[in-house]
């Protein structure tokens, strides 16, 4: 028995998930879909050909968003300055403090960010906050001495992505209430962004396999292979 809603069915009938849609009429087709009651996430789904038992195919990065995620992003500062932090807008900031709290179970927040030094204490805490995806990397942009430059860009739209272990990127893009030009620009940064972190290792072509569209109870729609086969 098929359990997907009443829209979900819908919103697949409405279009052909058989075929690939250039980026621009793929956002156009999401946004017919009908919506939920609360703002949902827009999501790429991207495949990669890499070897994800390969250290050295690895793909992990950042990139800005040219129209911000939508999302309110809360920021912890592991820093032994908290005041500094907490003004140039951090959430939460502290060090001996705040890894006592996270020892003991807290972990209201979305990105934490750390100073150089202060990675030499929070590294104790790899158990904790790397299977969570919460660990500060300096590869990410969350390892740094200019806390104001790192929480200004984390705030406005930064997003991460880290392939897993089948080769698969999954990245929020934006919201449904962002316009389609919003969208597509957002969704143009992620793809390039992806595309530019193509490992050195990698040879030959295929290495952005498949890219799908979606938002989170929707079905998703595949891009069509030009608007990344130069990757």
């Amino acid at each position: 028995m098929d359990k997907r809603s009443k829209r979900y069915v819908n919103a697949a009938k409405s279009a052909d998930l058989n075929k690939e849609y250039p980026l621009a009429e793929a956002v156009e087709i999401l946004s017919r879909f009908g919506k939920t009651k609360f703002d949902e996430t827009v999501e790429l789904s991207i495949r990669l050909g890499v070897d994800p038992t390969a250290g050295e195919q690895m793909v992990r990065g950042t990139t800005p968003l040219p129209n911000g995620s939508g999302k309110k992003v809360r920021v912890l500062v592991f820093t032994d300055k908290p005041e500094e932090a907490l003004a140039a807008g951090a959430d939460h900031a502290g060090l001996q403090d705040m890894m006592q709290k996270i020892t003991e179970g807290w972990l209201d927040f979305d990105v934490a960010i750390a100073t150089t030094e202060a990675m030499k204490q929070v590294r104790t805490l790899a158990r904790v906050l790397g299977p969570k995806g919460l660990m500060p990397n300096p590869k990410s942009g969350t390892v740094t001495d200019d806390i104001a430059a790192g929480i200004k860009a984390v705030k406005a739209g930064r997003v991460e992505f880290k392939m897993d272990k089948t080769a698969n990127i999954g990245v929020g893009i934006g919201k449904r209430s962002f316009t389609p030009a919003q969208i597509v620009e957002n969704a143009q940064a992620v793809i390039d962004a992806i595309g530019k972190a193509r490992p050195a290792a990698f040879k030959g072509s295929g290495y952005i396999k498949s890219i799908y569209l979606s938002a989170s109870m929707s079905p998703g729609i595949r891009i069509a292979a030009a608007d990344f086969s130069k990757f």
